[in-house]
């Protein structure tokens, strides 16, 4: 019998970053899937060289051995890649392997997409501030505005009503909809994803104390309350709002299956603080599936040895696991 595998497309990221280091250290590590990456085949060739490894293009893989071969598809770029030096003008062919993957995980030539690192700052042109994989590929699946971005380990998992933006607009984005919106997604793909019954979600006050009854910001009286025993009344199981500060405990931890954190550092300082590269970043409320690692470019680290694909090698077992 012929168990079709899970098809994977990788985006290597960018192509100064460790994107490509890690690429090359995923030639040599088995995986019960067919894997095909996008990247320039010479740069990948270069950084192979700089760790010591040869590595084999091909076309004829079902199924990724770990023994040298991979399946690329070749990237141009206009100018040679330097090793912890990005190039916009090569960066932005990101946006174009960004592109074609989404593209082709909604049409079904593969089942999951893995985005590596890219760098925001480099991808903010004159014309188009980039803001982030998250949003850029929620706009491309024409779902923008009703993406999620949550972050997994073995032990935690924590979401984000906002995303990539200045914490002086973070109140004014968290309104009764947008609230709803992203608890619903979070609710719904937390019981699909990850098979969870009933799932209990702890939501962070914005606020310091959660507001303290008004005394420092209303936004917990006026929007996240009312939002939570809405929700709870029609089946929900939500607890909070949590002050932020004591809301990543160990028993909370322990009790839930997911935390909601009202902006990016209130979540993520706590998630990267007890498990940083050894986390899964998954978008929810899409068509298709998408992960990717928990951490950036490293450009410091482009070449060497201390480089941990950990992060790497779960955002693909992840993708597979949701691909099915």
């Amino acid at each position: 019998m012929c168990i079709k595998l899970p098809r994977i497309i990788i985006n290597c990221g960018e192509p100064a970053g460790i994107g490509l280091d890690l690429c090359v250290f995923l030639a040599f590590k088995k995986i019960p899937a067919e894997i095909t990456i996008m990247a320039n085949m010479l740069a990948l060739k270069a950084r192979a060289k700089m760790h010591g490894k040869k590595i084999n293009f091909t076309e004829n893989i079902e199924r990724h051995n770990g023994n040298g071969d991979i399946r690329v598809i070749n990237v141009p770029y206009q100018f040679n890649v330097t090793p912890g030096k990005p190039n916009q003008e090569n960066s932005l062919a990101q946006l174009k392997m960004i592109d074609y993957g989404v593209k082709n995980c909604i049409n079904k030539n593969y089942d999951a997409i893995v985005t590596l690192p890219i760098s925001k700052e480099i991808l903010t042109t004159v014309k188009v501030k980039f803001t982030g994989h998250t949003e850029y590929i929620s706009n491309l699946c024409k779902t923008s505005k009703k993406e999620v971005m949550l972050l997994v380990n073995k032990e935690l998992k924590v979401a984000l009503v906002t995303t990539h933006v200045a914490v002086s607009k973070v109140s004014r984005l968290i309104t009764k909809a947008k609230l709803t919106s992203v608890i619903k997604t979070l609710h719904f793909d937390l019981q699909k994803r990850f098979k969870v019954k009933k799932p209990k979600i702890i939501i962070t006050g914005l606020n310091p104390h959660a507001g303290e009854n008004g005394n420092f910001g209303d936004e917990e009286i006026k929007v996240i309350i009312p939002v939570i025993e809405s929700l709870n009344k029609k089946g929900f199981n939500l607890i909070g709002p949590v002050p932020a500060d004591t809301a990543f405990v160990p028993k909370n931890i322990r009790g839930a299956d997911c935390f909601l954190a009202m902006f990016h550092d209130q979540g993520l300082s706590a998630f990267k603080a007890l498990s940083f590269g050894q986390g899964v970043n998954i978008t929810l409320g899409l068509p298709i599936v998408r992960t990717s690692v928990d951490h950036g470019t490293a450009y410091s680290l482009v070449g060497t040895n201390d480089i941990d694909p950990k992060s790497f090698y779960q955002a693909i077992d992840m993708a597979i696991d949701h691909s099915k």
